[in-house]
């Protein structure tokens, strides 16, 4: 996510870091090449101009140009700006005191709008609501028959259309079952197009009117970058949206979206689709996207994965494998099975700082699918080297890749996979809770 954003971003922040002295020349320069990687990120021109004089203008303070670390200060003022371009934090999706709770939502098509309507209906299902699903995307067959399989694993009821109804008469019909049958939420999958047409605005206006919605969002690519924007500005301006849902965010290398929706439109990101699977919807918050896109690490968000992940019992028995120095090839081998359950190993890595330089130094990524090679090659060893990795030596090598059906070179990038996970977690296991994790954070800002 945002990679090639986050690359040239960190370089030139690097070189502010690195600065004793910073001169108003140098200063310049830098902010030449910051709005360069914004534009070239996609992110709306204006947004780009604004967010530069913002910070040229805070930079030239005596506080900063006068700072024993001037260039700590510069990237510390880039970070609070980039959490001003995107607005304040998700407060979530709240429920109406008047029950049921009505979500439209509203997109073209291929933006993600059907899955996305699942992923809501399961956030509101985990959190003990009755949530109902509308199929009001009658133009497209396949979007009944998807959102009713959706349903169906998800063990959440779906309203479908009866032959010869408008969408409008589907979505009132759904609200009124909802009141009927007592379900707190109400979400309506509306029908996109492939553009923005009159006959769609006027159908989807009318459907607001209808069933006066609590919250109307727009699900929309973050891929897509500045179209993205566009896309917002369109769809607000003739239903006035309450906030906009992002997704295939994991997909978006640049960020151009995300920095420029909330500028543009004035209407806050609510929540982002970080995958295809239906529980990959996570809450917007600035602070911590800002630290992504710095290559700073999101610790509170893997925090928040781990914790709905494990149990205290896991956390404590890891936690004193990994003081006491026990951590061994075996639960090495334990982990990476657990750690699946949370996403993208990359991504998780990704989330801690300093976990991009880890990366780069076992070749960019974690191998997702590789988990078969993994436990071949650690059923190949014997018990004495899954418990002390320091004995296996060159011809121990050779005999654990032949056993495993792998090559000597996977055998040491495991090995080297396992010391560089060994030493990242237990930095992390040091400090007294989430508390200890959000100051390793917060340091990285001051």
């Amino acid at each position: 996510m945002f990679e090639s954003l986050t690359s040239k971003l960190d370089a030139v922040l690097k070189k502010f870091k690195g600065r004793g002295l910073l001169t108003e020349k140098d200063l310049e320069e830098g902010l030449r090449e910051v709005r360069l990687a914004l534009l070239e990120a996609d992110v709306n021109f204006k947004v780009v101009k604004s967010f530069i004089e913002r910070v040229k203008g805070r930079a030239m303070g005596r506080e900063v140009m006068e700072s024993l670390s001037p260039g700590q200060q510069v990237v510390k003022i880039v970070y609070e700006e980039l959490c001003a371009v995107m607005g304040e934090g998700s407060k979530g999706l709240q429920l109406s005191p008047n029950l049921p709770t009505v979500i439209m939502l509203v997109g073209l098509q291929g933006s993600g709008k059907t899955t996305t309507a699942g992923k809501v209906a399961r956030m509101f299902k985990q959190d003990g609501r009755k949530a109902l699903l509308v199929a009001a995307d009658i133009r497209r067959p396949a979007a009944v028959k998807q959102l009713e399989v959706l349903g169906e694993g998800l063990k959440v009821p779906v309203y479908t259309p009866d032959t010869g109804k408008d969408a409008v008469a589907v979505c009132t019909g759904g609200v009124e079952y909802g009141k009927k049958y007592g379900h707190d939420v109400v979400i309506i999958d509306t029908a996109g197009r492939l553009h923005i047409d009159d006959e769609l605005m006027k159908e989807l206006i009318c459907i607001k009117d209808k069933v006066s919605p609590n919250e109307v969002l727009l699900v929309v690519d973050a891929m897509t970058g500045q179209d993205a924007v566009n896309i917002a500005t369109h769809f607000n301006e003739s239903l006035d949206i309450t906030g906009v849902i992002l997704t295939k965010l994991d997909g978006d290398a640049r960020g151009g979206a995300v920095l420029s929706i909330r500028h543009v439109t004035g209407k806050p990101i609510r929540l982002l689709g970080m995958g295809e699977k239906l529980d990959q919807l996570e809450p917007f918050y600035p602070d911590r996207m800002a630290s992504r896109i710095l290559g700073m690490g999101d610790v509170l968000s893997l925090i928040e994965k781990a914790e709905r992940a494990y149990s205290l019992e896991d956390v404590k028995d890891i936690k004193d494998k990994f003081r006491g120095d026990s951590f061994t090839l075996e639960d090495f081998r334990s982990q990476m099975k657990q750690l699946k359950r949370l996403g993208s190993l990359t991504e998780l890595v990704q989330m801690i700082p300093g976990g991009r330089k880890i990366l780069q130094g076992i070749g960019g990524e974690l191998p997702e699918d590789g988990l078969k090679h993994v436990e071949a090659i650690i059923n190949s060893m014997t018990v004495k080297e899954r418990l002390d990795h320091t004995i296996i030596n060159g011809s121990r090598r050779k005999r654990i890749a032949a056993g495993s059906g792998t090559r000597v070179e996977e055998v040491n990038r495991l090995l080297k996979q396992f010391l560089q996970a060994r030493k990242m977690l237990k930095g992390l296991s040091g400090g007294k809770g989430k508390f200890a994790m959000m100051q390793k954070a917060r340091r990285l800002f001051s």
